[in-house]
């Protein structure tokens, strides 16, 4: 039998390795996944040497929102350690204005000592509409932010801010490359995978319909699949 692939599972801003649960397990024999804690890091270029420095020499990377801004990093610096790249739910494209705006409202209510972690309020950015009374799941999505807790969202946030655009390098990806998202993510939108799958040479795009931001654990059954058929395409 052959060795499971080694794979790196890089998670959002303020989630943790929770929101790989189902993919870990889902993929056992397969895959041997291992949810990198991106929470004590001052800067995505830390991130990415961390995770680096945890792996085996050749590893595949799926990577969820800031976790896939982590992952563009890992190919600035090993390109070549990287041997298939997944990423869920995340953008190639620097923040706008207005969303760097939003985020130092957020860091500046945050310093004041008003973090309140992921609320009831915010919940329909990330989920489907349809998953907002589902308790286990929003349970678990609030649990993550605040074992995640303030000084975590605070290093989170001003490393997403510094972040590079990573456009430019989207044409030199030579690993097999899957593009997932949810259809209904409110956050990083359709035409955004769109856009990177065109960009990455032979990249496949799956879209995960009636789906939000937080696929792996709003869809975790045909998120595990999708990744599956993605690792079945290494060697």
């Amino acid at each position: 039998m052959e060795k499971p692939i080694p794979l790196a599972l890089l998670p959002g801003l303020l989630l943790d390795g929770a929101l790989w649960r189902a993919q870990v397990a889902g993929l056992a024999g397969l895959a041997d996944g291992q949810a990198a804690d991106l929470s004590t890091q001052a800067s995505v270029a830390t991130m990415a040497a961390d995770v680096l420095a945890a792996m085996p020499h050749r590893f595949a990377l799926a990577a969820l929102s800031m976790g896939g801004y982590v992952a563009f990093e890992i190919l600035r610096q090993a390109p070549a350690r990287v041997m298939a790249l997944a990423l869920l739910d995340t953008t190639a494209r620097p923040d706008t204005a207005e969303q760097t705006a939003r985020r130092r409202g957020l860091i500046e209510l945050a310093q004041k000592g008003k973090f309140k972690g992921v609320t009831r309020r915010l919940l329909p950015m990330l989920v489907h509409a349809d998953r907002l009374d589902d308790a286990a799941l929003t349970g678990e999505v609030m649990a993550m932010a605040e074992r995640i807790g303030r000084d975590g969202f605070l290093r989170q946030q001003k490393a997403i801010m510094a972040r590079p655009d990573s456009r430019a390098l989207l044409p030199r990806i030579a690993c097999p490359t899957l593009v997932l998202c949810g259809r209904e993510d409110a956050l990083m939108p359709l035409a955004w995978h769109q856009e990177m799958a065109r960009a990455i040479p032979g990249a496949e795009l799956v879209v995960v319909d009636r789906c939000g931001h937080l696929s792996p654990i709003e869809r975790p059954a045909e998120v595990t699949a999708a990744l599956r058929k993605w690792l079945g395409g290494v060697n």
